[in-house]
């Protein structure tokens, strides 16, 4: 059975994205509530909604269904998973380069979520059955901290933090050439690529995205960097970075044909630092993992003598 809601549009609230306004008001996560905007779960005005950036008007009727929570039907596997830190509410786990974070076609297995479902006594499910415990993720090739709710309550408490921007996102990583600038922020919409739906692009009708940058080091051809996130798109910082005309080394989606490196494993692109108020006592925790040996490798082979 499905859970039906509905609501009639305020004026106060006219001007919304429709994605934003179901989120207020429904306890799901705001990913989730576009994913069933995608799959036809959403009516506006007795019509089937398929923008999750539509602008709602006064007096718009919503309809939302959802489905009745169903048990993971993914397998919990005995896969090594380096935890930094757990309570009662959620987890900070590391996650490898070359590890996808949850099940989907091509990676029926073999996943984060695999591991989680194995290590940890408990995961959250607003997320839908596919993604138990994800707040947020980071791409296979990419390494680091991630955010594991442990429960409902606390998920969507954490998942609101990103929607307010108090989440504390650090990455560095290796980029091609040497910038102009020694800081600077990238403030561009990013949206799915109009002709190739592996990729993001920045586009107008995208949704906003902003990366504050900083040089840490100059290496040679390439540029030791810090990239913290405002938002949370997808590859957000590897569409940002290629955007200045700097990529990250190894990309091989947004990098050039013929890279300066022969990089193996992917990107050197890693999510260092992960900062956030507790969903329950309201701490503040901040946590740091330094990069992959791959990683720190080629630092050491870049830098000037």
């Amino acid at each position: 059975m499905a859970e039906i809601l509905s609501w009639r549009v305020a004026p106060e609230d006219a001007g919304q994205r429709l994605d934003a306004y179901i989120t207020a008001r429904a306890e799901i996560t705001r990913s989730r509530v576009g994913r069933l905007i995608e799959e036809g779960q959403c009516a506006l005005n007795g019509a089937a909604a398929t923008k999750a950036g539509a602008r709602l008007r006064a007096g718009d009727e919503v309809r939302l269904s959802v489905p009745e929570a169903r048990e993971a039907t993914v397998e919990a596997q005995d896969i090594a998973l380096r935890i930094l830190y757990e309570d009662d509410d959620l987890a900070v786990v590391y996650k490898p380069s070359g590890m996808v974070a949850h099940p989907a076609a091509g990676n029926p297995d073999g996943t984060l979520v695999n591991a989680l479902l194995y290590h940890l006594d408990g995961l959250s499910g607003v997320g839908g059955e596919k993604r138990p415990g994800l707040v947020h993720r980071i791409d296979k090739d990419t390494s680091g901290l991630l955010l594991v709710a442990k429960n409902d309550r606390a998920h969507l408490a954490l998942a609101a933090q990103i929607q307010e921007h108090s989440v504390e996102r650090a990455y560095l990583a290796v980029c091609i050439g040497h910038f102009k600038e020694a800081q600077g922020v990238v403030d561009a919409p990013i949206g799915r690529h109009p002709t190739d739906r592996k990729k993001m692009a920045i586009r107008p009708d995208g949704r906003r995205a902003v990366t504050h940058w900083r040089v840490l080091e100059p290496l040679r051809g390439a540029s030791y960097v810090e990239a913290r996130l405002e938002t949370g798109r997808t590859h957000q910082i590897r569409v940002h970075m290629a955007s200045l005309g700097h990529p990250v080394l190894g990309d091989p989606v947004y990098g050039p044909k013929k890279s300066p490196y022969p990089v193996l494993g992917g990107q050197l692109l890693h999510a260092a630092v992960i900062g956030f108020d507790h969903p329950s006592t309201g701490e503040r925790m901040r946590f740091e993992a330094p990069p992959e040996p791959r990683f720190s490798m080629w630092l050491e082979r870049l830098k000037m003598r």
